[in-house]
């Protein structure tokens, strides 16, 4: 199943996170266990970030599970995007 819009979205969350802490993508793939190019995967939506990995992250990051949602449209009855 490809990524959808809200796989999209986190990513760009996580990058923006990343970026105002001046952080590159090998010193976050470092920190979670992956190499930077899953990072850059992560961030461009291309692959899903599972809930253990989005948990690392906020760890990393210090911010809240919620925080990388923040601005997504509530999904509705039969729809998988935000």
């Amino acid at each position: 199943m490809a990524p959808s819009q809200i796989d999209k979205f986190i990513g760009l969350n996580v990058r923006a996170a990343r970026l105002a802490r001046g952080m590159s993508q090998t010193a976050l793939g470092n920190r979670i266990g992956v190499t930077f190019q899953q990072v850059q995967k992560y961030e461009r939506g291309v692959n899903r970030i599972s809930a253990a990995t989005l948990y690392a992250i906020a760890g990393v990051f210090d911010q809240s599970l919620d925080s990388f949602f923040a601005g997504a449209r509530k999904p509705t009855a039969g729809r998988r995007t935000p």
